[in-house]
């Protein structure tokens, strides 16, 4: 027998119980996004809760008492910070006369990053979990429940129970065992490899120094000048930074052995700088800024310095978030991103069903297309 519950706040679980199910028992956890720390920190914070359009619903699943299964779990309101977007469904939902929100969302927040969303190492309760989603948006009348950024398996899991699949993509970077990063642009195009040196003496001619700093390393004084990066990018992005300046107090506290931040100074003063976060066999980028533009610094901080971070830690994959064909150029292909959907309404699911059709053509194509005209050597 399987006991599944909902609680509004991460607090209400010992962090031991649900990373016991979310991590490995030891060395880093695969993304630290479904880690107990970084889901708090969202809600301590203030990022998610009343009044941002994220509130939690996390399901928790039990076996004679014991945690067996989690499954971080928003009741959203809005479509915002979620990267596989559902804006057009809802206004057609909404012009045909039905309430799209609110709904449920298995995600996390801010985060176009690929990772498990039911977490048990037990496939009947990973089933389990996602059925009690199902149902819980059913018996609250709900409009629907979406996984996005799910893993593969998650995706094979959830068509074979009856939901809707959709795919998407991201540019991801491949570590081909390369020695270091002359090696990787070795495997490069004559012309693309130029290129990319081209930009980084420019990029690293902006009259200062860059620095990778992670663990004890960072200090409260590199999230003060970080917080004015990244305000400056989510007012041209999202109109409002989706984190809060409390966030990055939290991550201080609890997340900076997750964090490799890269940080551009010149004359003394932080002018640029990106945040990455560390998981087992990926690097996820997230967050740029700068209060200065210099030409390429936004490539170097973002794109190579991970590239060469990811090959001095033997990562085998950079992610380096959503969107953005110009990555191509520096490496970095096409991939495929699965998330599922649940809708209530029978007919309005059957019209989504055969839209998502043709949108994984398209996107399959769109992935083959790409990667045919990618950077690297023929011969490679």
């Amino acid at each position: 027998m399987v006991e599944i519950s909902a609680l509004p706040s991460l607090a209400e679980i010992p962090a031991a119980q649900w990373d016991a199910c979310a991590c490995p028992p030891s060395g880093p956890p695969p993304d630290p996004f479904t880690t107990h720390r970084f889901l708090l920190a969202l809600e301590t914070s203030g990022s998610v809760g009343e009044g941002t359009g994220w509130q939690p619903q996390h399901l928790v699943a039990r076996v004679d008492g014991a945690v067996a299964g989690v499954m971080p779990l928003y009741l959203k309101t809005n479509s915002q910070g979620e990267y596989i977007f559902d804006f057009a469904w809802a206004d057609a939902y909404q012009r045909a006369g039905g309430s799209y929100y609110p709904k449920l969302q298995s995600a996390v927040p801010f985060t176009p990053a690929t990772g498990a969303r039911l977490l048990s190492p037990i496939a009947e309760i990973r089933k389990a979990l996602l059925n009690a989603a199902v149902q819980i948006t059913r018996q609250n009348r709900l409009s629907s429940v979406h996984l996005t950024f799910c893993t593969a398996d998650e995706y094979a899991l959830g068509g074979e129970m009856g939901l809707l699949q959709r795919k998407t993509s991201q540019y991801h970077w491949l570590n081909q065992g390369y020695g270091d990063f002359d090696a990787f642009l070795a495997a490069l195009s004559s012309r693309k490899r130029k290129n990319i040196r081209k930009e980084r003496r420019i990029a690293n001619d902006f009259g200062g120094d860059i620095e990778a700093l992670t663990g004890d390393a960072i200090r409260p004084e590199h999230w003060d000048a970080f917080w004015q990066f990244y305000q400056d990018t989510g007012a041209r992005k999202w109109g409002a930074p989706y984190l809060t300046r409390q966030f990055f107090d939290a991550a201080q506290e609890t997340l900076r052995d997750d964090i490799l931040l890269v940080m551009a100074r010149r004359d003394g003063q932080y002018i640029a700088g990106a945040l990455n976060f560390i998981g087992a066999d990926t690097l996820f980028g997230r967050y740029w800024g700068a209060t200065e533009h210099h030409p390429c610094l936004h490539f170097e901080l973002c794109y190579y310095r991970a590239i060469e971070a990811a090959i001095e830690r033997g990562l085998t994959k950079v992610e380096a978030g959503a969107q953005g064909e110009h990555k191509l150029a520096r490496g970095y292909m096409p991939a495929p991103v699965y998330s599922l959907h649940w809708i209530a309404d029978s007919g309005f699911s059957d019209a989504i069903r055969r839209y998502l059709q043709d949108e994984t053509e398209a996107v399959d194509d769109d992935i083959e297309t790409t990667a045919a005209i990618g950077p690297f050597r023929r011969d490679t």
